[in-house]
């Protein structure tokens, strides 16, 4: 019997170890992969200016324009899914986390998480139409808000739920509200979480390409105007790799490294935040 236990400790052991070397390997086969086939296009000038008409087929320029402009979108759309998703968050575990409402609001989450984005863009193009707004910087906004808000939202949950009561009947017996409580104890001892929670989201975003397909538009511009169309990187990417010219297909490799470098940056960046925002938590 200790035999059987020993022995399946130690296949399991080896299967999450292989599990790890799997997708460790598949990470560093994308970077390197990219890397090695986008190398010689990686500039300086590639990342300082902007494109222009010739850029697509061959000519001068760079993706400084979609590179401002996915950090543009991404960062609008988080600020409003931040505003949304930390009171929706907090109602869901201090105010109705045991009600019907909260595991069907869960569930409708888990299902909006698991939509394939094409369709949030689709849904952005539709409501962009209403509104009367052309292709522009704030219809892509709205589009990756709507993207962003289930991931967050759902993420934001799952941390605030790590939260031991006793922490908060501690709070409560000092004769602090439920709102005082959520506020100045429960949000203080999930903030690495919760930072992780809107890196994730905000990673997503920057990678999304057919939310902004139908929404942001393309530019060869920098954006100045919440109101004109901006470029990204995916749609970059994406039409690079369309082109003809090698040297084209080339720069989509590179955009794409640039655009992995920043996903990577921005997880080791979160790692950093949990690490220095969890000394101020109770462990």
């Amino acid at each position: 019997m200790l035999l059987d236990r020993k022995l399946e400790e130690r296949v399991f052991k080896l299967l999450m170890q292989l599990s790890t070397i799997v997708v460790m390997g598949g990470l560093l086969s994308i970077v390197i992969v990219v890397f090695v086939k986008g190398a010689p296009a990686l500039t300086v000038q590639m990342i300082t200016q902007t494109s222009n008409g010739g850029y697509y087929l061959g000519k001068e320029g760079g993706i400084l324009n979609a590179i401002v402009g996915s950090l543009d979108l991404a960062g609008g759309a988080t600020a409003i899914a931040i505003v949304i998703s930390i009171p929706a968050a907090l109602y869901l575990n201090e105010y109705a986390s045991r009600s019907r409402f909260a595991a069907f609001t869960r569930s409708s989450l888990d299902l909006l998480w698991s939509v394939p984005s094409i369709i949030y863009g689709v849904f952005g193009f539709i409501l962009m139409v209403y509104l009367g707004l052309g292709t522009s910087l704030l219809a892509g906004i709205i589009a990756l808000t709507f993207l962003e808000l289930p991931i967050m939202i759902r993420a934001m949950d799952e941390v605030l739920r790590t939260v031991p009561q006793m922490l908060k009947e501690a709070s409560y017996s000092l004769g602090a509200t439920k709102l005082e409580t959520a506020v100045h104890t429960v949000i203080r001892q999930a903030l690495p979480g919760l930072m992780m929670a809107i890196l994730l989201a905000f990673g997503r975003a920057m990678g999304d390409a057919a939310s902004v397909l139908f929404t942001a538009g393309y530019t060869d511009s920098l954006p100045i105007s919440l109101f004109e169309p901006v470029a990204s990187l995916p749609l970059a990417v994406f039409f690079q790799l369309g082109s003809p010219f090698p040297e084209v297909q080339q720069r989509a490799y590179a955009s794409g490294f640039i655009l992995l470098a920043l996903i990577l940056s921005i997880s080791v960046g979160s790692r950093l935040l949990t690490k220095r925002f969890g000394r101020f938590t109770i462990k």
